[in-house]
C-alpha cells in the first residue's frame, strides 16, 4: 500500500522515536543499518522528514537525528505517509484505473472505499509515541 520510501521512513521515524526516548540522537547509517534500508535512500527519506518537521536533524559531532519527547504524541503516521507520499493513498483506485468513483466504480471500488476509509482513520489516530512503546517493550520489530 506504501510506496518503499514510505515504508523506509515509518520504520526510520519510529526507530528515532524509540533511541530518543532514551536520550541518544542516532546517524545516518545507524538508522540505514537498524531499519535495512541503504543509507543514501534513507539521507533522501530523512531530508523530506526534518523538512516537515517529523524529525528534528542536528549537525556537527554531537549531531543526529531525534524526536523531541513533547513532540513524539503529536507526530502522527498520517503525518509520515503525507510528507512522503502524499495523499494518493486516500483517493487512488485499488485496480490502479485513471477514472474510479462512485458514478464509474471499479469491482472492487466499494469494498476499497471502506478500507481506504479505516487506513485513513488509523493513520490519523496512531502516533509515534503509542508505536514507539511496541519497539521498546519487544512486542514489535523493524527488521526480518
Amino acid at each position: 500500500m506504501f510506496s518503499k520510501a514510505c515504508e523506509y521512513g515509518i520504520r526510520a521515524t519510529l526507530f528515532i522515536a524509540q533511541q530518543s526516548h532514551e536520550g541518544r540522537r542516532v546517524s545516518l547509517k545507524e538508522i540505514a543499518r537498524e531499519i535495512d534500508s541503504p543509507v543514501a535512500f534513507t539521507a533522501k527519506i530523512l531530508q523530506v522528514l526534518a523538512r516537515e518537521s517529523v524529525v528534528h536533524s542536528l549537525k556537527g559531532p554531537t549531531g543526529g537525528f531525534e524526536i523531541p519527547p513533547e513532540q513524539m504524541e503529536k507526530v502522527k503516521l498520517s503525518h509520515i505517509v503525507s510528507a512522503i507520499d502524499g495523499d494518493k493513498i486516500y483517493r487512488g483506485c485499488a485496480l490502479g484505473l485513471s477514472q474510479c468513483d462512485e458514478t464509474r466504480p471499479c469491482p472492487v471500488h466499494d469494498e476499497f472505499v471502506a478500507i481506504r476509509d479505516n487506513l485513513q482513520h488509523m493513520l490519523e489516530n496512531t502516533n509515534v509515541f503509542q508505536l514507539m512503546h511496541g519497539l521498546k517493550d519487544g512486542t514489535a520489530f523493524l527488521k526480518r
